[in-house]
């Protein structure tokens, strides 16, 4: 059996001001399909997402555009 290595994706999101941004950013990539953990960082706005798969820009995106940020 082997043990299945985790994608990692390193993105910068602007707009974050607060605990409450980086919640809603963390919840919303969350719910993208095969994500395991999200790791919101504020002031640098680095979001750091492992999945069990490779995610594309484009549904990051749209994740981080529905929590009301934008992805740079």
């Amino acid at each position: 059996m082997s043990v299945e290595t985790p994608f990692r994706t390193t993105v910068t999101v602007s707009g974050m001001t607060c605990g409450h941004c980086t919640a809603s950013v963390q919840e919303e990539v969350g719910e993208v399909a095969g994500v395991r953990s999200v790791d919101v960082e504020l002031e640098s706005g680095a979001v750091t997402i492992t999945a069990d798969r490779e995610l594309g820009r484009d549904e990051i995106e749209a994740a981080v555009v529905e929590a009301g940020y934008t992805l740079v």
